[in-house]
């Protein structure tokens, strides 16, 4: 049709079409009309039927998809519109299934790194977000060398959506990828995170060392991860010390009781003593999260004495808090 409003409509309703009519007539028939839209002229037509690539897919066989499909994709991923290549980004990673190990590391993976290095940061958030479907097709020593180098580069990309997408993706593949290449090449990219410039970063940093120390154990946790945040108590920015309590707090149900006390507590009571009101009442916040995890001995004889100092603290919020700890450590 010669408007592209209704082209666009039939690229919305083509995937219903091909149920109603069945595969048979969808891999005759409608496959062409929906090349054709993935080639049309209108910006507004290709972002509708790039779009739906993967739900027709799906009609089709995978020789198929390589002869019809495939060659459109490779196109739309470098689209002079990045809506057409957003579009293309949120669903090409389905295709991973359908082609097989091969066929995606012949056919996708070169599609999947350009998209990777998109300039536009919608594009790379889409890819970002689907990579377990491709890992659980070509496997994680593929997916580690054909895409982790630019994975490596996205999470010092510029645009903290991007950052943040990536860190909270890490605890997935350092599950996938295993203990060792967590620290060899996931572990750093995870502690910058917590020096980040952005809370939101900060925050989902210290989240994801949670989830880490979750799957790898107390144990891994103690030996990699508890040293590497206590170390950051001595940074020179109050900011990055008060994501350090967050990330502790994270941490203490996790560690055995004894690196609890012996390594975490005296750095979190003497963060009680930092120069930053904000630094203090954050310390006392996570006293009052950590006493019930604690012996009652050493509640009492360490935890609730810094707080009495905190109740005497000229700012008022401090006060406050140190306060609401106090009464978080009164047996219940």
């Amino acid at each position: 049709d010669k408007s592209w409003r209704v082209r666009y409509n039939v690229a919305h309703q083509l995937v219903q079409l091909c149920e109603s009519l069945g595969k048979e007539h969808t891999r005759s028939d409608l496959t062409p009309n929906f090349v054709r839209l993935l080639r049309d002229s209108e910006a507004e037509v290709r972002v509708a039927a790039a779009s739906k690539v993967s739900a027709l897919s799906a009609c089709l066989t995978a020789q198929q998809i390589v002869l019809n499909i495939v060659p459109c994709v490779r196109e739309l991923s470098i689209d002079n519109s990045q809506y057409v290549r957003a579009a293309l980004a949120s669903v090409v990673m389905e295709l991973a299934p359908m082609l097989g190990k091969p066929g995606t590391i012949e056919h996708l993976v070169p599609v999947f790194l350009t998209l990777l290095k998109d300039t536009y940061p919608d594009v790379r958030l889409n890819v970002i977000s689907k990579l377990s479907q491709v890992n659980q097709v070509i496997g994680i020593e593929l997916l580690a060398q054909s895409l982790l180098p630019a994975i490596e580069e996205l999470a010092e990309d510029k645009h903290w959506r991007v950052r943040l997408a990536i860190v909270e993706h890490i605890p997935l593949l350092a599950s996938q990828l295993g203990a060792e290449f967590f620290q060899d090449k996931l572990g750093p990219q995870c502690m910058r995170s917590l020096e980040d410039q952005v809370a939101s970063i900060r925050e989902a940093g210290a989240k994801s060392l949670q989830k880490i120390a979750k799957d790898f154990g107390p144990e891994w946790a103690k030996e990699h991860l508890v040293p590497k945040v206590l170390a950051m108590s001595r940074n020179s920015h109050y900011l990055y010390r008060m994501t350090m309590l967050l990330a502790l707090s994270l941490l203490a149900s996790i560690v055995s009781h004894d690196v609890l006390v012996a390594h975490m507590l005296p750095v979190i009571l003497n963060s009680a003593k930092d120069k930053v009101p904000n630094v203090k009442f954050n310390a006392a916040k996570m006293m009052a999260r950590i006493a019930p995890l604690l012996e009652r001995q050493v509640v009492d004889h360490h935890v609730k004495p810094c707080l009495a100092e905190l109740m005497e603290d000229a700012d008022m919020d401090v006060r406050f808090y140190a306060r609401e700890a106090l009464f978080a450590c009164e047996p219940k």
